[in-house]
């Protein structure tokens, strides 16, 4: 026992160092709670210093649905339909919810894919929530997946009906058309009008090519309750256009001076373009002459965000800007001269050959009469010959 509570109570290194260890912890926890106001205070005044520098910003993101669309008038939408993934949607749509006025909302129609595409983006999410955005996918058996089944749903009653119900004025615009934020003329000074768009001539009677079209809904719905368009005949546009000029008590456009847009006559200041097939198909009048072309552009730069674009720096050696590739006038100049000189020796060839030819079928004619009238000349000789022959022997025999 005496041996075993020596060793309990004898020191050594480790108990030492145990006991000093605890005698610290002891120590600076005596000690903290002294300087924990003054750890504080400094920490409190670093956060105040960083808070500072930080932007102040605010989104609500607490708007309810039944606000977000009484802040817009339920009776204007701007649609857009389009199956298609293209990577200049969401730009086009956003640009488009910049210009047209703000009581306007917007409608996407699309497939699976390209609703998808449109929506992830964090702009249109946005948009979305506040309520002006809305994208669709069409329930079966709607379809959308070519024009002429786009037509067939603009041209069913049953669309208006149950998927823009009081809704009376459609901006239909496309993926290939953009209105300009440079236009001094409100969408809504068209209000009054039945149908407007851009015209296919000058003098068109009606300016209504719906690819950049302002409709009005109770129009369409009073062609529709007594005619339906038979499928796979005339683009949905013309078909309305033939039937909404001739609408007792319709305004519609007519002529360049009333349009809304261009498309294949220019306008001067329009409000948009649509640009077919995103200026694969563009018309002469509007864009072969270059210092009109950069009169367009300067006035809508919108448009390259739906257009096939390259830099000045990227344009071919002898680039006409006018749609083909020509040569600078001391090349065209020799290029000309050369041109004429190897058609003159052409030309001079020709005549030579057409000489050569006259020479020797005129040469084959003489011989061919010479011989003919050697011929002949024997013959006849040979014949008088015979004659006087069978002349003496008659003779010899008369006198015997």
């Amino acid at each position: 026992m005496s041996t075993n509570s020596q060793s309990v109570f004898a020191l050594s290194r480790t108990k030492i160092l145990v006991v000093v260890s605890l005698a610290l912890t002891w120590w600076f926890a005596s000690i903290l709670p002294h300087y924990q106001p003054a750890i504080r205070e400094k920490f409190r005044a670093r956060l105040g210093d960083a808070l500072q520098k930080i932007p102040s910003i605010k989104v609500d993101w607490a708007t309810t649905s039944e606000g977000a669309q009484n802040a817009y008038n339920a009776s204007k939408v701007a649609l857009l339909i389009e199956p298609r993934v293209l990577p200049h949607m969401v730009p086009q749509i956003l640009h488009m919810i910049s210009v047209v006025p703000p009581d306007w909302r917007f409608l996407f129609i699309g497939s699976e894919k390209s609703v998808i595409s449109v929506g992830r983006a964090y702009a249109t999410k946005y948009q979305q929530v506040i309520g002006k955005l809305d994208l669709m996918v069409l329930p079966e058996p709607w379809e959308i997946d070519s024009k002429e089944k786009v037509f067939r749903v603009l041209t069913d009653p049953r669309f208006y009906d149950e998927f823009l119900p009081g809704v009376e004025w459609i901006l239909k615009y496309e993926s290939d058309s953009i209105l300009c934020a440079n236009s001094d003329t409100s969408l809504n000074d068209w209000l009054d009008w039945s149908w407007v768009g851009a015209p296919r001539k000058p003098d068109d009677r009606f300016s209504g090519n719906g690819g950049l079209s302002l409709r009005r809904v109770s129009a369409i719905q009073r062609v529709l309750s007594f005619q339906a368009r038979y499928n796979n005949s005339e683009p949905e546009d013309e078909w309305f256009g033939k039937r909404v000029y001739l609408l007792p008590g319709a305004k519609v456009a007519s002529g360049a001076e009333q349009a809304l847009a261009v498309e294949d006559v220019y306008i001067d200041e329009a409000m948009g373009y649509h640009v077919r097939n995103g200026g694969r198909n563009l018309p002469d009048g509007v864009w072969k002459d270059p210092v009109q072309r950069k009169k367009i552009f300067d006035y809508c730069p919108e448009l390259s965000m739906i257009m096939d674009m390259k830099l000045e720096r990227e344009r071919c050696p002898g680039d006409d800007r006018q749609g083909g590739i020509g040569i600078d006038s001391d090349e065209q100049a020799r290029k000309k001269k050369e041109k004429e000189e190897a058609d003159k020796k052409t030309a001079e060839a020709a005549m030579k050959k057409a000489a050569e030819e006259a020479i020797k079928k005129a040469t084959e004619e003489a011989v061919k009469k010479a011989t003919e009238e050697a011929v002949k000349k024997v013959a006849e000789e040979a014949a008088k010959a015979e004659a006087n022959k069978t002349s003496r022997t008659v003779n010899g025999i008369a006198r015997e």
